[in-house]
């Protein structure tokens, strides 16, 4: 196999948990960014003066299947950890247990990829824009047992419009899978009451604004030291919806900077350079490096948007509409305490409340 694609586009830099991440292509280079990958994949020597033939593009199909199959069996076992389990249990119970849990979270999570690269593909097809096959990460030491995919698109063959299409339909093609996953899982999840005093450290995923909404729905309004248990739909409804706010960042090469350049053109490169000195700003004050990774990362590759091939192609006041709305989701989507962890009491004076069978799913929500 060919391990280079046309127009000397090379991979330079390693996948990490997030989003996919382009930097430093000339004017009219073009790329997509995905669903929980940060990398670069679009750097060539100089543009082509006519977009590159689709036939051209080596679309390493062996590669694309070894790469999904590899991922689907390390979200098996990442979403195993989830499964409910009780010292009741025998081996063989056990056993089933985590293989179903971690069927349904591979179900899930990676139907949730698949809708969003999808999207970008399809779109990509639809406008003639050389494209290759997702390219699935695994990563089966993270909790969420994949860093996501990638799609591998030739330099210089999208205007505006194309540009706009492409990158906005991912994020809401894996919303129309996310959400519905999620309120199926929320339906036989269990309520509980944090301990007041801890025996051992507990794991939280902090919610964001629409998964509680999607709780209190479901559940109506919990109380202050409540929440519910993680299972594999709800914890793979998290993911979608955490990390497709991460990628509608307006910044440089992620889904949100492609839809805010399309909008507005240079002025997107203010935006984005404002927004990451105001984290920087907020993890100094609140002293909490949780996004010091995502922030470093997006500081390397460069906060600022490459031109299209076309940037006078009008996008019409309907996509204008839809890349605002589109953009309003990291409000109801990105929290800024995604993991947290509640320690033991340190007063041995009072006696440890533990629950009467200990899961090894961990709750979400923060305390």
């Amino acid at each position: 196999m060919n391990d280079r694609p046309p127009d000397h586009s090379t991979d330079r830099d390693p996948p990490v948990p997030g989003g996919e991440m382009v930097s430093g292509p000339p004017a009219g280079a073009e790329s997509e960014d995905h669903f929980v990958s940060w990398h670069e994949i679009s750097a060539v020597e100089q543009v082509p003066r006519h977009p590159v033939s689709a036939r051209r593009l080596n679309t390493r199909p062996r590669l694309a299947v070894f790469l999904f199959v590899a991922t689907c069996l390390s979200t098996t076992y990442a979403g195993s950890h989830l499964a409910d389990l009780n010292a009741q249990m025998t081996a063989s119970e056990i056993t089933w247990a985590m293989l179903e849990s971690g069927l349904q979270f591979t179900a899930a999570v990676m139907g949730i990829l698949i809708a969003h690269e999808m999207g970008h593909y399809l779109q990509a097809l639809r406008y003639g824009v050389p494209a290759t096959l997702p390219f699935f990460i695994p990563m089966p030491i993270s909790p969420f047992g994949t860093m996501g995919a990638v799609i591998i698109q030739s330099a210089g063959s999208a205007n505006r419009r194309a540009l706009f299409d492409i990158a906005i339909t991912g994020p809401l093609a894996g919303l129309v899978v996310t959400i519905p996953v999620t309120l199926w899982g929320l339906q036989s999840v269990e309520v509980i009451d944090l301990p007041e005093n801890l025996a051992y450290p507990i794991l939280v995923y902090g919610d964001p604004l629409l998964l509680k909404w999607m709780m209190e729905w479901v559940h109506g309004p919990l109380g202050e030291n409540q929440t519910v248990m993680l299972n594999p739909l709800v914890f793979a409804g998290w993911v979608g919806i955490f990390i497709t706010a991460l990628n509608l960042l307006p910044i440089g090469q992620l889904d949100g900077g492609h839809i805010l350049y399309s909008l507005i053109g240079k002025s997107a490169h203010v935006v984005a350079i404002g927004l990451l000195i105001a984290a920087a700003g907020y993890m100094v004050y609140s002293r909490d490096p949780s996004f010091i990774v995502l922030l470093l990362l997006l500081i390397m590759m460069g906060p600022k948007h490459p031109p299209t091939s076309d940037d006078t192609m009008p996008l019409g006041t309907g996509r204008h509409m839809l890349g605002w709305l589109t953009l309003t989701f990291l409000a109801f989507g990105l929290t800024l305490n995604p993991i947290d962890i509640i320690e033991p009491t340190t007063d041995r004076s009072a006696p440890a409340t533990v629950p009467d069978q200990p899961s090894t799913s961990p709750p979400s929500g923060s305390s």
